[in-house]
């Protein structure tokens, strides 16, 4: 069957197509259309690969780089019966990198406290609150994700660059993918080694990572519970971060497996434990834990070979039955060690999380309407 493709916006992007044909997979080398000039491509697939009645959609290699309607909305699955043998399509444009972003699906943003009280520390951070956008208007209760290094995770002008969390959560909203609260705990600048490392002098004289996990676990979780509509289980309670901040949230996880469910980890500094020596609570029936383990071909030589070595710690632990996992690993050849890389992977990583392993909304209806007052 052949597709043909016009689009009024040209760049020098790889056009792919993507359906049930190849398990929605928007980076198929298999798939990639050939360019005839700087608005047409085409593609010949051969029908022993099509099913009958086939749903598809165009990117550009991700759904970060998915087509949209003219309007900038999403579009609905393209449907066409494998006997009709051509079809020709029009995309008016592509989103790019994630954007463009809504304003009116972006989340609430709001400060716990200026200076939220450590008691385990005696010391005070600040905490942000960023809410579903229909947060004041609706009912829900909500799953919550507790992230390490808020200044680096939406703050407009912070030294690194952001994750754009608050642009993210707008493009999830909007895919109807948006029900989640994050918490946002401010690193502690100077502090913040020594609050990531949870026990290991020769990194950190003085670490004090098991004092801030019992901060976020004993202290911070019960406040927001208590002033925020959360649902409050192990089930719908996630915690994660990058780097160091991964490494720390790893710790969380494993020492309360009964508070968290669910492990957001980017880029871990693995290298502060390279025996993988991970202290972990041992219940007579194993948790279920699901990890999404991100990391980029251009860290350094060793990071994604620690990541795949900490797979295999994973097997190991679950064969002991301290553990039933569910990990999901995923590199970019092209990673740095960035809060650019890092935002791209954070939708992915929050559909796999919180929406049933859905990496992406194969079929949602557009909302193309706001529903703020």
């Amino acid at each position: 069957m052949k597709f043909k493709l016009y689009t009024d916006e040209s760049d020098d992007r790889t056009v792919y197509i993507t359906g049930n044909f190849n398990n929605w997979n928007p980076k198929d080398d298999q798939y990639k259309l050939t360019s005839i000039d700087a608005n047409n491509y085409s593609i010949d697939i051969s029908d022993e690969f099509l099913p009958s009645a086939i749903e598809y959609k165009f990117t550009k290699g991700g759904w970060e780089n998915v087509e949209l309607d003219q309007y900038g909305n999403i579009t609905l699955n393209r449907k066409v019966n494998k006997s009709t043998g051509e079809v020709s399509d029009i995309v008016k444009k592509w989103r790019l990198n994630w954007g463009p972003f809504k304003d009116e699906f972006f989340p609430i943003i709001e400060i716990i406290s200026e200076e939220f009280y450590i008691p385990q520390l005696d010391r005070y951070r600040k905490v942000w609150a960023l809410l579903p956008y229909d947060y004041y208007i609706s009912n829900k209760s909500y799953p919550v994700l507790y992230l390490q290094d808020a200044q680096n995770l939406f703050n407009e002008g912070s030294e690194y660059g952001n994750w754009e969390i608050d642009k993210k959560l707008s493009i999830l909203a909007e895919y109807g993918r948006g029900d989640v609260i994050i918490i946002a705990i401010e690193h502690g600048s100077q502090e913040r080694i020594k609050e990531y490392i949870f026990d290991n002098d020769h990194v950190a004289h003085g670490s004090e990572g098991k004092k801030y996990i019992r901060f976020i676990t004993d202290t911070l979780k019960p406040f927001v519970d208590e002033n925020y509509r959360t649902k409050k289980d192990r089930e719908n309670t996630g915690i994660g971060g990058s780097s160091l901040g991964a490494l720390i949230s790893i710790y969380s996880g494993f020492l309360y497996p009964e508070v968290y469910s669910k492990l957001l980890i980017f880029s871990p500094s693995l290298w502060v434990e390279p025996n993988n020596n991970f202290p972990m609570m041992n219940f007579r029936i194993p948790f279920k834990t699901k990890i999404y383990l991100y990391g980029g071909g251009k860290e350094g030589s060793k990071m994604v070979k620690r990541i795949r070595i900490f797979e295999e710690y994973l097997k190991k632990w679950e064969q002991k039955n301290l553990f039933d996992f569910e990990f999901k690993t995923s590199i970019n050849p092209e990673g740095t060690h960035s809060e650019f890389y890092w935002s791209q992977e954070f939708p992915r990583a929050i559909e796999w999380l919180f929406y049933d392993n859905t990496e992406n909304p194969v079929e949602v209806a557009p909302q193309q309407q706001s529903i703020k007052p």
